[in-house]
């Protein structure tokens, strides 16, 4: 009998333990200006105080650029600058109007890598997020509400549109060139005129945007940028001359600017915080949901106001989700925000790191079980936090309840939809949530019931301008995009 020989199995040892290379992003097509002046009137102008402030990149910690600061007096200049303009641009046909509103589409189209490599400087997200999102959603809101300027009267069948007159805008840091555009877009299209004051952290893709106006020829006034912290938004809010305040922000800056113009006649749309849950039922595709919950928390690392910062998973899954949400996110890449492969950029400053580290020690105090992944965070003095999941938390923790703003993310279990629903809803906030099921009819049976301005089914953070974004409760009124967006500008 033949002897049965022994073969060896031969075993492959992959290494693990490897790199991308770097892939920066080129900066050689951008010019940042070491100072800028407000833009008023058509002209740019020098604080009337004299005053500047530094703008920096959260990655490396040092100055981009130094920017006016605006007082009451250049709000003033700004106000009247618009008020001015207003006559003249609302008496253009619709039609004339659209014609500016195209023109401004196509330009941060063409211009679009420089818009997203100043977006990435500046605010420290990734460069894919700056190139993929922001800067084509901003173009898009520009030429979706050109294409109403000569149909109002379509937009509100019966009724007779007539704009509102002078309206201040502010925005917030966390998307700044596509914020500018959801404000101005609407307010221009129905006839209005603009001073718009952009986040002091992230000024430069509004000022950037003011020099492509300026390029274009736009009329004198229609738009005027005032740069600034709070006081000048605040000086904005209280000018007397102003018709409407659109504001996206914090909840207690927006309940503010609430009872500062109460009693005025301004008009008014807030678009304020968020504590959005998302849910996970047993029957929904696993590995679809983590990578909407990845998506929706660590790639825009949670600042966003819609950021789904709380996981409610089905208790028979919960294990396996969590095991899976931790295997992304070792696979995540933290670093130069301008690094094709990075997923999670900086932080957008020092003042919102520190938030989320006092939030992160006090999730561990409260009794919950951080996760972060491994490795070290980049070298220098950026701002950096490595994306973090919390487990174990009960409903009256500090981070179930209010928002972070950074990449932490609170997990929960239910049994019930019904439970589920509860937990959900149990928040002063109103502004966004997430559902991820196989049965068409748990979704409409979860969406009707959960108190959400906007709800999300299989998937996450999607937008469109066509599509009206906004919430209720204390996530504030009012809605941008569609054609509840424009009612926003008109009055009847």
């Amino acid at each position: 009998m033949a002897k049965k020989k022994n073969k060896e199995k031969t075993r492959i040892h992959f290494d693990t333990d490897w790199k991308y290379d770097p892939a920066p992003e080129s900066v050689e097509h951008i010019k940042v200006n070491k100072q800028y002046e407000h833009y008023i009137g058509g002209s740019w102008k020098s604080p009337n105080e004299g005053k500047y402030f530094n703008t920096v990149n959260p990655a490396s910690g040092k100055r981009l650029a130094r920017i006016a600061s605006g007082s009451t007096s250049d709000i003033d200049d700004a106000v009247a600058a618009a008020r001015k303009a207003f006559g003249p641009w609302s008496a253009l046909p619709g039609k004339e109007r659209g014609k500016w509103l195209f023109k401004l589409a196509r330009q941060i189209q063409e211009r679009a890598r420089e818009f997203a490599v100043i977006e990435s400087l500046d605010g420290g997200k990734p460069i894919r997020e700056s190139k993929a999102v922001d800067i084509p959603l901003a173009a898009a809101h520009f030429f979706y509400h050109a294409g109403w300027a000569d149909k109002l009267t379509y937009a509100f069948p019966g009724r007779n549109p007539e704009p509102l007159g002078v309206a201040g805008q502010i925005i917030p840091w966390n998307f700044p060139l596509l914020m500018a555009a959801w404000k101005l877009a609407p307010a221009l299209a129905t006839g209005n005129t603009v001073v718009l004051k952009p986040a002091e952290t992230t000024p430069l893709t509004a000022l950037k945007l003011a020099e492509l106006i300026d390029d274009l020829g736009f009329p004198p006034g229609v738009i005027n940028i005032v740069t600034g912290a709070g006081d000048t938004g605040a000086a904005l809010v209280q000018h007397p001359d102003i018709d409407k305040i659109a504001f996206t922000g914090s909840t207690d800056v927006g309940k503010e600017i609430q009872k500062s113009i109460a009693g005025t006649g301004k008009k008014l749309t807030l678009e304020l915080g968020g504590k959005a849950a998302n849910i996970i039922l047993e029957d929904a595709a696993i590995d679809q949901a983590v990578e909407g919950i990845i998506n929706g928390i660590y790639f825009n690392q949670g600042h966003v106001c819609c950021a789904g910062s709380r996981l409610l998973v089905q208790e028979s899954i919960e294990s396996k989700v969590i095991k899976k949400l931790k295997d992304r996110m070792s696979t995540l890449v933290i670093g130069d925000p301008l690094d094709k492969n990075t997923d999670i950029g900086a932080i957008n400053s020092r003042a919102q790191l520190k938030t989320i580290q006092k939030y992160i020690e006090l999730g561990a105090k409260e009794g919950g079980e951080i996760f972060q992944c491994e490795g070290s965070l980049p070298d220098g003095k950026g701002f950096w936090c490595k994306p973090t999941l919390f487990t174990g938390l009960a409903q009256s923790s500090t981070l179930v309840k209010e928002e972070i703003f950074g990449p932490v993310l609170a997990v929960q279990s239910f049994r019930t939809l019904e439970e589920a629903l509860t937990k959900a809803n149990n928040t002063p906030y109103g502004l966004s949530a997430g559902v991820w099921t196989d049965k068409g009819a748990k979704i409409f049976k979860m969406t009707t019931k959960l108190k959400a301005g906007i709800i999300w089914a299989n998937t996450y953070n999607k937008f469109d301008p066509a599509s009206p974004f906004g919430g209720y409760k204390e996530s504030g009124f009012g809605r941008e995009g569609g054609l509840h967006g424009l009612s926003a500008y008109v009055t009847f």
